[in-house]
């Protein structure tokens, strides 16, 4: 399993290229996967970055739908239509599309998050709003990881 992890500032140049943190790269890497899938995020302004397996993994879902339902349509046109597949060239670069960095309102340096199977690119104040606010969520709300399988009785193996 890809396990994206951390964040790392790095600085986006005039031509829009930016350098792929080394801890990510090295995790494609080990993932055996040279290409990543961006896509705008649908639900914050930063910019979404799958390996093509958790990309299949996530567009497979829309199996679940009817084929011709509005909600699959809603979802091909999120997931498909603003997609970028890129490979980092040999120092790890990555040429970002204007159109994401607009939509992430990317400037000088940004921020690369990781979030297991995916990773974020953010604007590094715009990241930390968002990470402490993500904090403050889950401890109002007392939020805990579910379980898997059973429930083990108290003092049990």
């Amino acid at each position: 399993m890809t396990r994206f992890l951390g964040t790392h500032v790095n600085r986006l140049d005039r031509k829009g290229r930016v350098s792929v943190p080394a801890p990510f790269r090295a995790e494609l890497t080990r993932a055996e996967s040279d290409e990543l899938i961006f896509v705008p995020s649908h639900r914050e302004a930063c910019i979404e970055a799958y390996t093509s397996r958790a990309f299949d993994d996530l567009v497979e879902k829309l199996e679940n739908f009817d084929e011709f339902s509005e909600e699959r349509e809603d979802f091909a046109a999120t997931l498909y239509a603003d997609a970028h597949p890129m490979r980092p060239d040999s120092e790890g670069r990555i040429m970002m599309p204007e159109a994401l960095i607009a939509h992430a309102g990317l400037q000088e340096s940004v921020a690369f998050i990781g979030m297991g199977k995916k990773f974020q690119i953010w604007d590094p104040e715009a990241a930390r709003q968002r990470n402490s606010q993500a904090r403050a969520r889950v401890g109002e709300k007392g939020l805990t990881l579910p379980g898997r399988g059973p429930a083990r009785p108290e003092g049990g193996a």
